[in-house]
């Protein structure tokens, strides 16, 4: 049985999974040695709170039905698409290093603002998380902000590529605000924020680094219809081939843990 609180729980961890795996498949082509290090360490970073989040909500989904035995790895490797609660932007394919980047930029800032709310959360475990992970996403912000300076104020060809990452994810910004029924039960509850409230503060944020590098700046949506929407299991074919990489290891050799 799942109720909306785990699901908020698995939400968080499913969007560091999967953007986590995203930047691991740059591991051995990043553009220089130190770049790869960095986003291979930023990937682990992910792939350890997804771990966090998980091992949360299946503890209190075995609390719940006591029938149960559910594991990180359960959850992880053996969801289909249509089951997954993460943001279509993080399921984007990595395109080139702009691409990335962006994608890195746009993510961290967001989930930056949440973990300074969820810090302060009623719910220890939550707020333990997000004390721990702030302090890598911190860092995840500070690297992808000066590389978003870097391409965007760069050679007329790194801007080229900026532009042509901006056009490709703007599109799937509006779905940090657009708040799902999960995430409506963890603001009653007070668990968390709702997205809406980290709007503002978002924009002003990405817009400050795009004014350094030279950048379009963003104008909020006022009204936006989405196709698709993780957060209630809609995704993109992308999140499919994702996962049957990801998981032909567990679903081949049923057992398997980390």
């Amino acid at each position: 049985m799942m109720d909306l609180l785990s699901t908020y729980i698995i939400h968080h961890a499913d969007n560091a999974l999967i953007l986590g795996h995203r930047n691991s498949e740059w591991t051995g082509h990043g553009p220089i040695l130190e770049q790869d290090i960095a986003i291979s360490n930023i990937a682990l970073d992910l792939i350890g709170q997804s771990r966090n989040f998980y091992q949360l909500a299946a503890a209190r989904l075995n609390k719940i039905d006591r029938g149960q035995t559910l594991t990180e790895d359960d959850l992880a490797y053996l969801r289909d698409a249509n089951e997954f609660k993460n943001l279509i932007l993080v399921e984007q394919s990595n395109g080139d290093w702009a691409g990335t980047i962006l994608r890195q930029f746009y993510f961290s800032t967001f989930q930056y603002l949440l973990f300074k709310e969820l810090v302060n959360s009623p719910y220890p475990e939550i707020a333990a998380i997000s004390e721990k992970s702030i302090k890598e996403t911190r860092y995840h912000l500070k690297w992808s902000s000066e590389w978003v300076i870097r391409l965007g104020d760069g050679t007329e060809e790194s801007h080229r590529r900026m532009s042509d990452a901006l056009q490709s994810l703007n599109p799937w910004i509006p779905e940090f605000f657009q708040s799902a029924d999960f995430e409506y039960e963890a603001a009653s509850s007070g668990t968390g924020p709702l997205p809406e409230k980290l709007k503002e503060e978002w924009y002003d944020r990405v817009n400050t680094i795009f004014s350094s590098g030279t950048l379009p700046l963003l104008i909020p949506e006022k009204k936006f219809i989405n196709v698709l929407s993780g957060k209630n299991g809609v995704h993109s074919e992308m999140l499919v081939d994702l996962l049957a990489e990801m998981q032909v290891l567990q679903r081949t050799y049923p057992g398997s843990v980390w």
